[in-house]
Protein backbone atom coordinates (compact mmCIF):
# COMPACT_ATOMS: atom_id res chain seq x y z
CA UNK A 1 0.00 0.00 0.00
CA UNK A 2 1.39 3.41 -0.90
CA UNK A 3 1.28 6.44 1.34
CA UNK A 4 -1.06 8.07 -1.15
CA UNK A 5 -3.63 5.32 -0.72
CA UNK A 6 -3.02 4.38 2.89
CA UNK A 7 -2.10 7.51 4.79
CA UNK A 8 -1.88 6.77 8.45
CA UNK A 9 -1.57 3.01 8.09
CA UNK A 10 1.28 1.58 10.15
CA UNK A 11 2.99 -1.53 8.85
CA UNK A 12 5.14 -1.64 11.96
CA UNK A 13 2.23 -2.47 14.24
CA UNK A 14 1.96 -5.93 12.67
CA UNK A 15 5.66 -6.76 12.42
CA UNK A 16 7.09 -9.91 14.03
CA UNK A 17 8.96 -9.93 17.30
CA UNK A 18 6.92 -7.32 19.14
CA UNK A 19 8.36 -4.40 17.21
CA UNK A 20 6.77 -1.11 18.27
CA UNK A 21 7.56 2.58 18.34
CA UNK A 22 8.22 4.26 21.68
CA UNK A 23 6.34 7.59 21.58
CA UNK A 24 7.01 7.67 17.84
CA UNK A 25 10.73 6.94 18.23
CA UNK A 26 12.55 3.81 17.09
CA UNK A 27 13.40 1.46 19.96
CA UNK A 28 17.00 0.34 20.62
CA UNK A 29 18.23 -2.37 18.29
CA UNK A 30 16.29 -1.10 15.29
CA UNK A 31 17.18 1.21 12.42
CA UNK A 32 15.55 2.98 9.50
CA UNK A 33 17.53 2.66 6.26
CA UNK A 34 17.05 4.45 2.96
CA UNK A 35 17.80 2.70 -0.34
CA UNK A 36 18.29 4.39 -3.69
CA UNK A 37 19.56 3.68 -7.21
CA UNK A 38 19.39 5.36 -10.62
CA UNK A 39 21.57 3.10 -12.73
CA UNK A 40 20.62 -0.06 -14.61
CA UNK A 41 17.81 -2.27 -13.32
CA UNK A 42 17.01 -0.09 -10.32
CA UNK A 43 14.51 -2.35 -8.57
CA UNK A 44 16.81 -5.35 -8.95
CA UNK A 45 19.61 -3.32 -7.36
CA UNK A 46 17.39 -2.48 -4.38
CA UNK A 47 16.30 -6.09 -4.09
CA UNK A 48 19.92 -7.23 -4.07
CA UNK A 49 20.65 -4.70 -1.33
CA UNK A 50 17.87 -6.21 0.81
CA UNK A 51 19.36 -9.68 0.28
CA UNK A 52 22.86 -8.43 1.13
CA UNK A 53 21.69 -6.78 4.35
CA UNK A 54 20.03 -10.02 5.44
CA UNK A 55 23.09 -12.06 4.52
CA UNK A 56 25.18 -9.65 6.63
CA UNK A 57 23.11 -10.53 9.68
CA UNK A 58 20.51 -7.76 9.77
CA UNK A 59 16.89 -8.75 10.18
CA UNK A 60 14.89 -6.78 7.63
CA UNK A 61 11.49 -6.33 9.26
CA UNK A 62 9.66 -4.41 6.53
CA UNK A 63 10.07 -2.60 3.24
CA UNK A 64 8.12 0.37 1.98
CA UNK A 65 6.84 0.52 -1.57
CA UNK A 66 9.29 1.84 -4.14
CA UNK A 67 9.09 5.40 -5.47
CA UNK A 68 10.42 6.99 -8.65
CA UNK A 69 11.94 10.30 -7.57
CA UNK A 70 13.42 13.40 -9.16
CA UNK A 71 17.16 13.99 -8.63
CA UNK A 72 17.98 16.61 -5.99
CA UNK A 73 21.22 18.25 -4.89
CA UNK A 74 24.14 19.35 -7.01
CA UNK A 75 23.45 17.24 -10.14
CA UNK A 76 19.92 17.59 -11.52
CA UNK A 77 20.56 16.38 -15.09
CA UNK A 78 20.61 12.63 -14.47
CA UNK A 79 18.13 9.72 -14.51
CA UNK A 80 15.44 9.57 -11.85
CA UNK A 81 16.04 7.45 -8.76
CA UNK A 82 14.15 4.51 -7.33
CA UNK A 83 13.89 4.84 -3.55
CA UNK A 84 12.55 2.79 -0.65
CA UNK A 85 12.93 2.59 3.12
CA UNK A 86 13.56 -0.44 5.31
CA UNK A 87 13.04 -1.16 8.97
CA UNK A 88 15.76 -3.46 10.30
CA UNK A 89 16.74 -5.07 13.56
CA UNK A 90 20.45 -5.26 14.43
CA UNK A 91 22.79 -5.58 17.41
CA UNK A 92 25.43 -3.44 15.69
CA UNK A 93 26.38 -0.06 17.09
CA UNK A 94 25.87 2.91 14.75
CA UNK A 95 29.45 3.11 13.42
CA UNK A 96 29.61 -0.67 13.02
CA UNK A 97 26.38 -0.52 11.05
CA UNK A 98 27.83 2.27 8.90
CA UNK A 99 30.90 0.14 8.15
CA UNK A 100 28.63 -2.75 7.19
CA UNK A 101 26.46 -0.77 4.76
CA UNK A 102 29.48 0.94 3.18
CA UNK A 103 31.05 -2.47 2.56
CA UNK A 104 27.82 -3.73 1.05
CA UNK A 105 27.57 -0.66 -1.20
CA UNK A 106 31.02 -1.45 -2.59
CA UNK A 107 30.14 -5.10 -3.11
CA UNK A 108 26.94 -4.06 -4.90
CA UNK A 109 28.78 -1.85 -7.39
CA UNK A 110 29.19 1.58 -5.83
CA UNK A 111 32.57 3.14 -6.69
CA UNK A 112 34.69 5.76 -4.96
CA UNK A 113 35.00 7.96 -8.07
CA UNK A 114 31.30 8.89 -8.20
CA UNK A 115 30.39 12.57 -8.47
CA UNK A 116 28.77 13.93 -5.30
CA UNK A 117 24.97 13.73 -5.74
CA UNK A 118 25.58 12.15 -9.15
CA UNK A 119 24.38 8.83 -10.64
CA UNK A 120 25.02 5.79 -8.47
CA UNK A 121 24.39 2.09 -8.52
CA UNK A 122 23.23 1.91 -4.91
CA UNK A 123 22.80 4.06 -1.82
CA UNK A 124 22.22 2.56 1.62
CA UNK A 125 21.75 5.43 4.08
CA UNK A 126 21.41 5.26 7.84
CA UNK A 127 18.44 7.53 8.55
CA UNK A 128 17.70 6.60 12.17
CA UNK A 129 19.41 4.16 14.54
CA UNK A 130 17.09 3.66 17.48
CA UNK A 131 16.62 7.01 19.19
CA UNK A 132 20.34 7.74 18.94
CA UNK A 133 21.64 11.26 18.29
CA UNK A 134 25.22 11.31 17.06
CA UNK A 135 27.69 13.91 15.77
CA UNK A 136 30.74 12.12 14.41
CA UNK A 137 33.13 12.97 11.54
CA UNK A 138 31.82 9.89 9.68
CA UNK A 139 28.17 9.88 10.67
CA UNK A 140 25.40 12.21 11.76
CA UNK A 141 22.24 10.80 13.34
CA UNK A 142 19.49 11.40 12.55
CA UNK A 143 20.50 11.76 8.89
CA UNK A 144 20.58 15.49 8.13
CA UNK A 145 18.36 15.14 5.05
CA UNK A 146 15.69 12.95 6.66
CA UNK A 147 13.27 15.80 7.57
CA UNK A 148 14.08 17.77 4.40
CA UNK A 149 13.50 15.37 1.50
CA UNK A 150 10.16 14.06 0.29
CA UNK A 151 11.84 11.07 -1.37
CA UNK A 152 12.89 9.90 2.11
CA UNK A 153 9.91 11.01 4.18
CA UNK A 154 7.19 9.45 2.01
CA UNK A 155 8.51 5.85 2.15
CA UNK A 156 9.55 6.27 5.80
CA UNK A 157 6.07 7.40 6.84
CA UNK A 158 4.53 4.58 4.86
CA UNK A 159 6.24 2.22 7.31
CA UNK A 160 4.85 4.09 10.30
CA UNK A 161 3.01 7.41 10.09
CA UNK A 162 3.84 8.13 13.74
CA UNK A 163 7.61 8.24 13.23
CA UNK A 164 9.46 11.00 15.08
CA UNK A 165 13.05 12.13 15.34
CA UNK A 166 14.80 11.54 18.68
CA UNK A 167 14.04 15.16 19.63
CA UNK A 168 10.33 14.53 19.13
CA UNK A 169 9.96 16.21 15.73
CA UNK A 170 7.11 14.60 13.77
CA UNK A 171 8.18 13.37 10.34
CA UNK A 172 4.59 13.81 9.14
CA UNK A 173 4.75 17.48 10.12
CA UNK A 174 8.12 17.80 8.37
CA UNK A 175 6.61 16.36 5.18
CA UNK A 176 3.60 18.68 5.38
CA UNK A 177 5.94 21.67 5.46
CA UNK A 178 7.82 20.78 2.27
CA UNK A 179 7.18 22.06 -1.24
CA UNK A 180 5.60 19.66 -3.73
CA UNK A 181 8.19 20.59 -6.36
CA UNK A 182 10.33 17.55 -5.51
CA UNK A 183 8.66 14.83 -7.57
CA UNK A 184 7.95 11.52 -5.82
CA UNK A 185 5.83 8.96 -7.70
CA UNK A 186 4.69 5.51 -6.59
CA UNK A 187 6.61 2.95 -8.67
CA UNK A 188 5.94 -0.51 -7.26
CA UNK A 189 5.12 -2.72 -4.28
CA UNK A 190 7.42 -3.33 -1.31
CA UNK A 191 10.66 -5.18 -1.91
CA UNK A 192 10.48 -8.91 -1.17
CA UNK A 193 12.10 -10.07 2.06
CA UNK A 194 13.76 -13.44 2.60
CA UNK A 195 11.21 -16.00 3.71
CA UNK A 196 8.27 -13.81 2.69
CA UNK A 197 6.14 -14.18 -0.45
CA UNK A 198 6.85 -11.64 -3.16
CA UNK A 199 4.34 -8.75 -3.01
CA UNK A 200 1.91 -8.42 -5.88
Amino acid sequence: MSLATGLGVSLATSLPGGWALKDGRLPPGTALLGLGSNLGERRERLRRAVDALQEAGLEVLASSCTYDTDPVGEVIEQPSFLNACLLVRTDLEALELLDTVKRLERELGRTRDEVRHGPRAIDIDLLLVGDRELEHPRLKLPHAQLPRRRFVLIPALELDFGLRLPDGTSLADALAGLSLEEGVRWAGPPLALAGAPAPR
